[in-house]
């Protein structure tokens, strides 16, 4: 992935194009390493666009600049259902050769008016998800996720979740540390649980945990350990059944699933920067063993661990 086009229209909203902007937009970081993209915001009508909060823009680009970029972007905007035609035919050209198509917040509802999202997996701020499920019934609309894709169509939620689909995207381009680096950069965290909770890849990350902090950071540090509810209960001084709904109330996941995915994590990374067997990093991370980690491995992340690998090793 080298080009990344953003598509701006009248009715912009700021937060949704500066999403994007923060992860493909930036300069090189020399302490990150980050990929550096040609970045290219375009609108139909070079010139001014008209904004959504209280200022305009002044885009030079037209939407030839979309011809040959590896992702294309639409950003959201206030009239949402005012689709415009030439930025549909964008939409289906961008789609027909292969590339990456992405949409969040209302800017979804332009890839459903443009076809591609029938019979898809798709999302978009939780607030329009019945509308996208009445105007589009064979769009599948998924009102629970943060973020959907479907091929080489991505579809996002509310604003915010403009940055959690782009780091999926960069994480499964450039891999976990390229992910996380981004996402320290902008401060957040590289995959998170929200209202519409998280559908793809690792299902948990990192927590504001208001009680079991000190807890979560503790077995962070030691996944190789048996971490079962009534370890962990013991070092929150806790009875098992008190840790299980205090965990689920502050986490909104189970203690088995926040350990699997920490132990998760940890392995890709390992396998991303060592040269260590799976047998040892399952040993390393808690799994115990190959097969469980491979198990777990490729129903998260859809690809074995030998697979992630390959693709990903520093």
């Amino acid at each position: 992935m080298q080009t990344v086009a953003v598509i701006v229209q009248d009715g912009a909203e700021p937060f949704g194009l500066g999403s994007l902007v923060e992860v493909w937009g930036e300069p090189y970081h020399p302490e990150d390493d980050n990929p550096v993209f040609d970045f290219r915001v375009c609108t139909p009508r070079p010139g001014r666009v008209r904004g959504r909060a209280g200022f305009d823009l002044h885009v030079d680009r037209g939407l030839e600049a979309t011809e040959d970029a590896d992702l294309v972007c639409f950003s959201p905007r206030f009239d949402f259902l005012d689709f415009d035609p030439a930025v549909l035919d964008v939409a289906r050209a961008a789609h027909d050769r292969g590339a990456i198509v992405y949409a969040h917040c209302s800017a979804a509802f332009l890839l459903a008016e443009a076809g591609l999202l029938e019979g898809k997996e798709c999302t978009t701020h939780w607030r329009y998800t019945d509308l996208m499920a009445q105007r589009y019934p064979g769009a599948i609309v998924r009102p629970d996720v943060l973020y959907v894709q479907a091929g080489n169509v991505l579809t996002g939620a509310g604003s915010a979740a403009g940055i959690d689909a782009s780091l999926h995207l960069v994480r499964q381009t450039f891999g976990a540390r390229v992910a996380a680096a981004t996402a320290r950069r902008i401060v957040v965290p590289p995959h998170r649980d929200g209202g519409q909770a998280q559908f793809i890849a690792r299902q948990v990350v990192d927590y504001q945990a208001e009680t079991l902090g000190a807890v979560l950071s503790w077995a962070q540090e030691n996944l190789a350990e048996a971490l079962d509810v009534e370890t962990l209960a013991r070092k929150a001084h806790m009875s098992p059944r008190t840790f299980a709904r205090r965990f689920r109330d502050e986490t909104g996941t189970t203690p088995h699933a926040w350990v699997t995915s920490q132990r998760l994590q940890l392995a890709e990374e390992m396998l991303e920067r060592t040269d260590n067997s799976v047998d040892q990093i399952a040993d390393a991370v808690g799994f115990g063993n190959a097969a469980t980690l491979r198990h777990h491995f490729t129903r998260v992340r859809g690809v074995s661990p030998q697979q992630y690998r390959r693709q990903f090793a520093c």
